[in-house]
């Protein structure tokens, strides 16, 4: 019996697995693909945006160099020495943003490191870095294995694929958007139905300079030419009707890209497409029994604004080290329950943030009038900097209960006056206590819990002002103390989040 099945091994499976696995827990991912790498995962249609609040979890486990090696250019850097040249940072509804036009100062507790705002990558590169580190940490991967049963009991749960069955204590669904581990288990599963079809196509088009490149809105819908040749997309305001089970022919795709851009392109061979909707769905709770959900499984999102991938990343890490310290018998009361209480409102945001970016798009003049004001909007610095803070998941506040403004954010990565980041510290999966004060008076008090919590003291490089913070395994703020750290609130809180004081 394993402590853990998941099942699927995206991003999302990988990362909780690396989390578990971190944390000494056995763990088994079951994929229903018989191989990695598929087309699908790929770039250029496998290309996805990963942005801070993902990019800075991959920092904390020693994952962000190899990550970046693999990965395409941060979002806003320049491609040529002309400063008139748009940065891409980013896009609500189509409309671009300029990295150029982004307030740095502005974003909240904000420190400079080796972070990026955000990059490009594919789901292979991804899966590559997170399947690598996996296996370095004891987890066993398990493909073409196509799970179709699931029993609950007591003190576990039974998958079952065919034949064979894959007892563990809990299981978790991150299978994706169809998810079988959400319909076996019974989850309620809600929200709006699609507006539009989307199609994401790799194509033979002779006459592709007919089409303009980046997005482009048209009285009939959106559609965008990527830099990769014959790479597009189309958005056709449909009520999405097309059948995703149906094959996107050639001719298919060519009658909806001349409809859509009206143009007379010509489609003389499809290489790959595939279609999708803005249907907007997410599961009431993230917990039945000792069956969780994360990722896709837990919500759907149109691609729209990248948020899907980076919604998933949040719910994996938030999930891993309560999940664990459960496992190992240190959890305080209720501290699984507390992930679909800070989880469910962040995935609900992002489908509202997608519903929004639709109902601007439409191909109305209501809603065509409501894009112009966006287009004015979005080329004010204001504007811009609202926009990618939100996409950054930097400024998104867990729910602690705790009203002080640092409390449930991503901490920011302070660096010690030895070199020593927030980040190196976070290697192991613990939390950290960092004690800024000058008579390190945290230390008698974090030694307490030092079998889940690193201390270190030091003077920051820039403290924005606290006297000590608690971070949780996570990277979230539990705690913040302003000026001579409070003793008692520091060990109230840790009680909290890592129970009963242990030596």
């Amino acid at each position: 019996m394993h402590d853990v099945v998941i099942v699927g091994a995206g991003p999302v499976g990988l990362f909780l697995a690396c989390e578990l696995g971190l944390a000494g827990c056995s763990v088994l991912v079951l994929e229903r693909e018989p191989e990695p790498g598929a087309p699908w995962r790929t770039a250029p249609l496998g290309r996805r945006g990963l942005f801070a609040a993902s990019l800075a979890a991959f920092d904390r486990r020693g994952l962000l160099e190899p990550l970046l090696a693999e990965a395409g250019p941060a979002f806003g850097a320049a491609e040529d020495d002309d400063p008139a040249r748009p940065r891409f940072a980013g896009h609500f509804a189509g409309i671009a943003l300029d990295g150029a036009g982004i307030d740095v100062a502005a974003l909240p507790f904000r420190l400079p490191g080796p972070v990026p705002d955000a990059v490009m990558t594919s789901l292979d590169t991804l899966e590559a870095v997170l399947s690598e580190r996996a296996a370095k940490l004891g987890v066993e991967i398990r493909r073409g294995v196509a799970v179709d049963g699931l029993t609950q009991h007591d003190d576990g749960v039974v998958v079952r694929a065919g034949a064979r069955e894959y007892p563990a204590r809990w299981a978790v669904g991150c299978d994706g958007g169809r998810s079988a581990v959400r319909r076996l288990a019974g989850f309620e599963f809600t929200g709006t139905e699609p507006q539009f079809t989307g199609y994401v196509a790799l194509a033979t088009i002779p006459d592709i300079e007919k089409l303009k490149p980046g997005f482009t809105p048209t009285p009939r819908g959106l559609y965008l030419r990527m830099p990769a040749d014959g790479h597009i997309g189309v958005m056709d305001f449909d009520g999405g009707a097309f059948d995703r089970s149906r094959e996107v022919t050639r001719e298919h795709l060519q009658e909806v890209l001349r409809r859509v851009s009206g143009t007379d392109v010509t489609v003389t061979e499809v290489h790959l497409a595939s279609s999708y909707t803005d249907r907007a769905m997410q599961a009431t709770t993230y917990r039945r029994g000792r069956v969780l959900l994360a990722g896709d499984a837990a919500h759907i999102v149109s691609p729209l604004g990248g948020q899907g991938l980076n919604t998933g990343i949040g719910d994996a890490v938030n999930l891993g080290w309560k999940l664990a310290a459960n496992l190992r018998g240190h959890a305080p009361d209720g501290l699984l329950d507390t992930y679909t209480r800070e989880r469910h409102p962040i995935g609900a945001w992002a489908l509202d943030w997608t519903r929004a970016q639709v109902a601007s798009m439409r191909p109305d003049p209501h809603a065509q009038a409501v894009q112009s004001v966006l287009r004015d909007l979005l080329r004010t610095r204001t504007g811009t900097t609202y926009v990618f803070e939100k996409l950054s998941g930097m400024s998104a506040r867990h729910d602690l209960g705790d009203d002080h403004p640092l409390a449930g954010r991503v901490a920011p990565d302070f660096r010690l006056d030895d070199g020593t980041s927030l980040a190196d510290l976070m290697r192991d999966g613990r939390g950290v206590v960092l004690d800024f004060s000058a008579d390190h008076d945290l230390r008698s008090s974090a030694a307490a819990w030092e079998s889940e919590l690193r201390y270190a003291a030091g003077i920051a490089e820039d403290d924005l002002g606290f006297g000590a913070v608690l971070v949780r395994p996570d990277g979230v703020v539990a705690w913040a103390g302003e000026g001579v750290p409070d003793r008692g609130s520091f060990e109230r809180a840790a009680r909290r989040w890592f129970g009963g004081a242990r030596v």
